[in-house]
């Protein structure tokens, strides 16, 4: 395996609160090992382009404490063909880069996969997205902010809720995952969460009004994931779906959308990131390559990303009895 001398560090897909804080942690770390650092400003599209930029500790300073990601991030449709993956290619070399480090979700480290893979070309993942859904990682960059934000706001909307005697459904965040929506509804005392991997014969609405709406509670909050896996449609359907079924109902819905990526990152997404940014520079010392840097019972792990990937992660089903026990 060539000797690294440098590295490259991007970040892609949706931002995630901490991603700052991975992007100062891999620079300071690389520079401590006598490495030279090149940030490539809008993901893929940005690496296809050679919107590269040097990285010194001080390019990272007084960043930490910042939401977003000062490398910005873009979607890459040429990315995906074999045509911009060799335009990407072109530009590391160019550069004289010897290990590239990608900070994002499931679709960024895919295509992480796919350019490793056809150039041989050594490349460490870092889970940076808030819907918590690699496998690998019992927590990724942004989720813990994310959720927080959730907390926030639908302690609010409880406010009105109750004032006005309503049916709240909230819908968050969680593509083809439910982490957000069923721990933002435990630590938000709401009455019930939809989550898509709770999708059975059950028809959860009918569930939760038999079980959530009693004469004893003045309102409801529900919880609900934007994801249409398993015949889910998001807080709207299921609004609707109360408005024509159950009439008697006062219904409102609110969608949090892009409110939740936002904010400074909490402490923990910070310490996560660090640990994480750091780790990757350490995978490569110890000649790593294709893999996610995850965390699993508070030790780092590397997981191939390959698998990261490709399994699904899990939801604790405890959480859902936790839920449906404390909501009645």
């Amino acid at each position: 395996m060539k000797e690294i001398k440098t590295v490259a560090v991007m970040t892609s897909g949706g931002d995630a609160p901490g991603m700052n804080a991975a992007i100062r942690a891999v620079t300071r770390s690389a520079i401590f090992n006598g490495w030279k650092v090149f940030g490539i400003y809008r993901g893929y599209e940005g690496l296809i382009n050679g919107d590269f930029k040097e990285l010194t500790t001080e390019s990272v300073s007084n960043i930490i404490q910042r939401g977003g990601t000062i490398l910005k991030t873009a979607r890459s449709k040429e990315f995906m063909t074999p045509e911009g993956r060799e335009k990407a290619y072109d530009s590391l070399l160019r550069f004289g880069v010897d290990a590239l480090i990608v900070i994002g979700g499931n679709g960024s480290l895919a295509g992480a996969q796919d350019f490793a893979r056809e150039y041989d070309f050594p490349v460490i993942g870092l889970p940076g997205t808030i819907d918590n859904d690699l496998y690998g990682t019992d927590a990724t960059i942004g989720y813990d902010t994310a959720l927080n934000t959730i907390v926030e706001c639908v302690d609010k909307i409880r406010d009105t809720a109750n004032s006005h005697d309503r049916i709240f459904f909230i819908e968050v965040m969680g593509r083809d995952a439910g982490f957000l929506a069923q721990n933002s509804a435990i630590a938000a005392g709401a009455e019930a969460a939809i989550i898509p991997e709770d999708q059975t014969d059950i028809d959860q609405l009918e569930q939760f009004i038999a079980h959530g709406c009693r004469k004893s509670k003045n309102s409801s909050i529900v919880i609900v994931s934007e994801s249409k896996k398993g015949g889910g449609g998001g807080a709207m359907h299921y609004a609707e779906r109360v408005k024509n079924e159950y009439p008697e109902y006062d219904v409102r819905v609110t969608i949090l959308g892009h409110l939740q990526r936002g904010g400074s990152p909490s402490a923990f997404d910070r310490i996560l990131a660090s640990r994480l940014g750091y780790a990757s520079i350490e995978a490569l010392l110890e000649g790593q390559r294709n893999i996610m840097v995850g965390i699993d019972d508070d030790k780092i792990v590397y997981v191939p990303i390959a698998k990261a990937i490709k399994m699904d992660k899990p939801i604790d089903k405890e959480l859902i009895d936790v839920l449906g026990v404390l909501s009645i």
